[in-house]
């Protein structure tokens, strides 16, 4: 995995395969307003919202080892299943699930065959019903 950004199930982020460029990662943490008569609402601390984290990076077709590489990031999401999340130095993450995957091919070859694909894939990280975990 040496050349591993970053592995989501299947789904092997690299510089042969698909790069990603950026990522962006947002946690919400929610609070209850609690008014009272009088005077302004104090806040209590009701647990960590979603977490979502978004790759935007690109894909040369041309090359060998990268040919496909979006396609498959839409197989895995068509799975309907939560995926480990793990990065290049073997932190694991947690279960996260696809929940949208965006696709730009701005250049083409003869045939309409991409020169590059720029994609953008959301996902969110999964607690199972009922879970009571952060």
């Amino acid at each position: 995995m040496i050349d591993v950004q970053m592995m989501l199930g299947s789904i092997r982020f690299s510089l042969l395969r698909a790069a990603y460029q950026e990522l962006q990662r947002a946690t919400e943490y929610r609070w209850a307003a609690v008014d009272a008569v009088g005077v302004a609402p104090t806040y209590q601390f009701i647990g960590v919202g979603e977490e979502t984290i978004t790759f935007s990076g690109s894909v040369y077709p041309h090359i060998p080892t990268s040919w496909g590489s979006v396609e498959a990031m839409r197989t895995e999401a068509n799975k309907g299943k939560p995926l480990t999340l793990v990065d290049g130095i073997g932190t694991v993450y947690g279960s996260y699930v696809i929940t949208a995957i965006n696709e730009r091919q701005p250049d083409h070859f003869i045939l309409g065959i991409p020169r590059k694909q720029e994609f953008t894939m959301t996902i969110k990280k999964f607690k199972p019903a009922g879970s009571l975990l952060p």
